[in-house]
């Protein structure tokens, strides 16, 4: 087969090739865009979007069950761990009691007083942790900072050095 003896182009098949690569570049575009709202519309790269989306889920539980005044349950999703009081002594580091005076309507430690609602201002992926600030009960500043652990999907303080400033995000 010589150069002019070159198969007939194919109009149909050029166009169906065209339009296959065309919706499947859209279908991934639209996918990631999707991804990307789903996990709370973060300024980290798309590898992180998925630790985003559980630490807001995490957290979101965490602080329904704290505004439903259900501290067992609050705090089984705080260490990650539904059966926390079969083993309490695991926990020794933040034990239940003291859980209780952090996030109790009536004690005087709790400096939100009775949560009644919540929003995850902003979230970023730190090294290995997930950094959040959310406002408690419609405040517009001193927000809640907590950490999320990927590995051990369990939530902390974050340290004070490492806070987050929700109104530089405005």
């Amino acid at each position: 087969m010589t150069l002019l003896d070159a198969p007939k182009f194919d109009e149909v098949r050029d166009r169906r090739n065209r339009t296959v690569l065309i919706g499947s570049a859209g279908a991934l575009f639209a996918l990631i865009v999707a991804f990307w709202l789903v996990a709370g519309h973060p300024v980290d790269w798309p590898w992180y979007w998925l630790n985003h989306t559980l630490a807001r889920h995490t957290a979101n539980q965490f602080l329904a069950d704290v505004e439903q005044n259900d501290l067992s349950k609050a705090y089984s999703v705080w260490m990650h761990d539904p059966d926390w009081q079969q083993h309490e002594a695991n926990h020794a580091n933040y034990p239940f009691k003291r859980f209780q005076d952090d996030w109790s309507r009536t004690s005087p430690d709790n400096e939100y007083g009775v949560i009644q609602s919540h929003n995850i201002v902003v979230a970023h992926q730190y090294g290995n942790i997930v950094l959040m600030a959310i406002l408690i009960n419609g405040r517009k500043s001193h927000a809640l900072n907590l950490t999320y652990d990927p590995k051990t999907h369990s939530l902390n303080f974050s340290p004070p050095d490492m806070e987050i400033n929700p109104e530089f995000y405005k």
